[in-house]
């Protein structure tokens, strides 16, 4: 019975997360606290189900025949929902007090908690029906965040935003449909669930569905060309646009095709074909392509959101090329970069919220006056840099080698892809802290006298990313092991 534990952990946040308006008109502080105990909780539950992960599934709604929402628990499962359930603690934290001069503060949390139990519901989805119901119900809860200003340019965004995911989810539809048909099971299954004897001669048609599929679920993971609506995104809060960029969203995307490639089509039946090409290119350009346009933005988030683009695909190169040491290198990077971005966007958040500054010519010399908040950024800077001692290096050096070890061209052209990506990072990470710190001689910033470092709550959950991104740089064996044991299908 320990499986309904699985549907107690989504279903508990997106319940207990209604009753948040109505706490908020008693007093904001209680509405904290309860908002904070609910995401408290719904960690605790995903840890426990991690530790004592059952080994069968839970049905919440059974269509027919062998059609239902189900939910299980395996290795890459368990790989997204510690992720989250990490993070969001203290991305909540932020959330507090960078929210409090916000209007609708009840509204946000609402939908910010009820996001949690969805991406839950997206990693231990037991099949690809179930995935792709949690996955079109994120798109629903994320878009209230989004509009949440409703200020023009986040309306705009808003739609941009749901006009993409929908479309996108259409795409995924079609391969879902197609994997329901020619699989003998709709469940998850490692190595693919393609029935030879239902395929026949429809390889290319299946090959192109793949394709379709792949960019689909691609919209939320920001590939090329179906990326402008992330850098749009970032009119949003920032506690929003860190939870787009960083957690929820868009490894969404990435975990979706993870499934798709890994568990439903298998690499078997992609590798080495023209569609394995054409989704590899389509990675390798969008890794160059997202760093090119953050060199050349000057607005902070927007610069952040175009790494982010460009970050991504270094996941979905790992995945494209379908060897367990590539998927082990994507999941590697997946964690690293969640880190590595929330930290960043917490980092520019902060500026704005003390100093309401958003560009980077802006920042000239505030790094005296927030040594902290500058500090902290400059050590994710470094990390996405891929400087050795840092979780980028490593999850770099594994994308690497993994490219490396397939003996493709393609692949070949990737790792070059990786290190003109680091020279780009270098240029638009590092140039916001050398502004910062070193100023030219006789500059002039008025209004930076009373700019300071935000209180505890915004820098408790910096130091922590810091922490993160310090012991996942120093000590990455036990994390690369256990990645690898999910790339080979042991867990």
């Amino acid at each position: 019975m320990k499986e309904i534990y699985l549907a107690i952990t989504v279903l508990f946040p997106m319940v207990f997360a209604l009753p948040i308006p109505f706490v908020y008109k008693k007093s904001r502080k209680s509405m904290c606290i309860y908002t904070e105990i609910i995401v408290l909780i719904t960690s605790l539950l995903a840890w426990l189900l991690m530790v004592y992960t059952p080994t069968g599934s839970w049905t919440l709604i059974k269509f027919t025949g062998d059609l239902s929402v189900s939910f299980h628990m395996d290795g890459l499962g368990k790989v997204f929902v510690g992720l989250v359930s990490v993070l969001w603690p203290f991305a909540t934290l932020y959330s507090f007090e960078y929210m409090k001069h916000e209007e609708h503060e009840n509204i946000f949390f609402l939908f910010y908690t009820m996001t949690f139990g969805v991406t839950v519901g997206i990693a231990i989805s037991a099949n690809i029906l179930s995935m792709y119901f949690f996955y079109e119900l994120l798109t629903l809860v994320t878009t209230p965040l989004v509009v949440h200003t409703l200020k023009r340019e986040a309306v705009l965004a808003g739609r941009t935003y749901l006009y993409y995911s929908l479309g996108g989810a259409a795409f995924a539809f079609i391969g879902m449909i197609f994997i329901l048909v020619y699989g003998f099971t709709p469940d998850f299954t490692y190595g693919g669930v393609l029935d030879p004897g239902l395929i026949g001669d429809k390889t290319n048609i299946l090959l192109l569905v793949y394709v379709l599929a792949f960019m689909g679920f691609g919209v939320k993971a920001a590939i090329f060309p179906l990326c402008t609506w992330l850098p749009k995104a970032g009119v949003a809060p920032t506690p929003v646009t860190a939870l787009l960029h960083a957690v929820a969203v868009v490894k969404s995307g990435a975990f979706a095709i993870m499934r798709l490639t890994y568990y439903c089509y298998g690499t078997d039946y992609v590798r080495g074909t023209w569609a394995q090409y054409v989704v590899m290119g389509f990675a390798i350009f969008t890794i160059v392509y997202g760093c090119s346009m953050a060199v050349r933005d000057r607005h902070m988030k927007r610069r952040l959101a175009y790494s982010t683009v460009s970050n991504l695909s270094y996941i979905l190169f790992g995945v494209t090329l379908m060897t367990p040491m590539g998927l082990a290198g994507a999941l590697m990077h997946m964690i690293t970069h969640a880190f590595m971005k929330i930290c960043a966007f917490f980092c520019a958040g902060a500026i704005m919220y003390k100093t309401g500054r958003q560009y980077v010519y802006e920042l000239d010399g505030l790094g005296k006056k927030m040594p902290i908040t500058f500090g902290v950024f400059t050590v994710s800077a470094l990390a996405l840099m891929g400087v050795p001692g840092l979780c980028g290096f490593v999850s770099k050096y594994t994308l690497a080698s993994a490219a490396v070890e397939s003996g493709t061209k393609l692949a070949y052209v990737g790792v070059g892809a990786l290190l003109i990506s680091a020279i780009l990072t270098a240029i638009y990470m590092l140039s916001v802290s050398v502004r910062a710190f070193f100023p030219k001689e006789g500059f002039s910033n008025p209004g930076i006298e009373t700019a300071k470092d935000p209180n505890w709550m915004m820098l408790v959950p910096l130091c922590f990313f810091v922490v993160g991104m310090v012991v996942f740089g120093l000590w990455p064996t036990p994390f690369i092991s256990f990645f690898t044991q999910i790339a080979e299908g042991l867990m």
